[in-house]
């Protein structure tokens, strides 16, 4: 029997993802696992693919060719429940989706009870929880539109966790934010990453990904070119692409 630890929670085969009738190759044949516990960021170009790779995880872009399997079960078969998927595998997106007209309590407990069939109180408890995990504690009556940017993200990922899910997908979390604000956002994910939460991360935040990621990949034009511990891509990158790309972001 093969021992859980080594076998992928995630698991994408032979991905592709076209556009214009197979003109615009968005994914052309990416493979790639994800084991429970890892943290796995995805860097490279602007247009490189990273955003749709991350996007298909959980089949907001449904692959062209290509099947991925979650803890074994095929969720690219149209017969399987993609929103009880969903349900595993949160996401946090570049410009926070929050609703502009609840609270940030109400935004944090509408999916809980709404999806899960939370009591309105066991909800509010957890978002609370959350809220404090991410020091917003004292924000949970205010609206999106009184929040910066970076406290607009740090809800948008204690949202996430509302729903108490396997896995996190990020993708380019700190990409709409000012300078200032990203340092406080990244804090809450390496916390994530510490106590164990298995992470998918899109970014261009290379001091994160040295730092935090148990294993980085490099995608350029819809392909996987290297990847590897952060180490082995950073320090010692073996294509002449990934070398190119390093040298004008470090």
């Amino acid at each position: 029997m093969q021992n859980d630890s080594f076998k992928p929670l995630i698991k994408a085969e032979n991905i592709k993802k076209y556009y214009k009738n197979g003109e615009i190759k968005a994914l052309d044949d990416v493979s790639l696992e994800i084991k429970k516990g890892e943290v796995v960021v995805i860097i490279g170009p602007s247009g490189s693919g990273k955003s749709t790779m991350l996007r298909t995880l959980n089949l907001l872009e449904i692959p062209t060719e290509g099947k991925i399997t979650y803890d074994g079960e095929d969720i690219t078969d149209s017969k399987t429940n993609i929103n009880n998927y969903r349900m595993k595998v949160g996401m946090v997106f570049q410009h926070f989706n929050l609703f502009p007209h609840m609270s940030v309590l109400k935004n944090m407990t509408i999916a809980p009870t709404k999806l899960l069939k939370k009591d309105k109180e066991e909800a509010k408890n957890t978002a609370m929880e959350l809220l404090k995990r991410v020091n917003l504690e004292n924000r949970a009556e205010a609206y999106p539109s009184q929040l910066s940017g970076g406290q607009k993200q740090r809800v948008a990922i204690a949202r996430a966790l509302c729903m108490e899910p396997e896995v996190m997908l990020f993708d380019e979390p700190t990409s709409a934010l000012d300078p200032e604000m990203v340092g406080e956002v990244l804090n809450v994910m390496k916390d994530l990453a510490r106590q164990g939460m298995t992470m998918v991360v899109v970014t261009h935040e290379m001091g994160f990904a040295r730092e935090v990621a148990s294993r980085v990949i490099f995608m350029d034009e819809g392909k996987i070119i290297e990847e590897g511990t952060p180490e082995m891509v950073f320090e010692h990158p073996r294509s002449e692409r990934t070398q190119s790309f390093l040298s004008k972001v470090i």
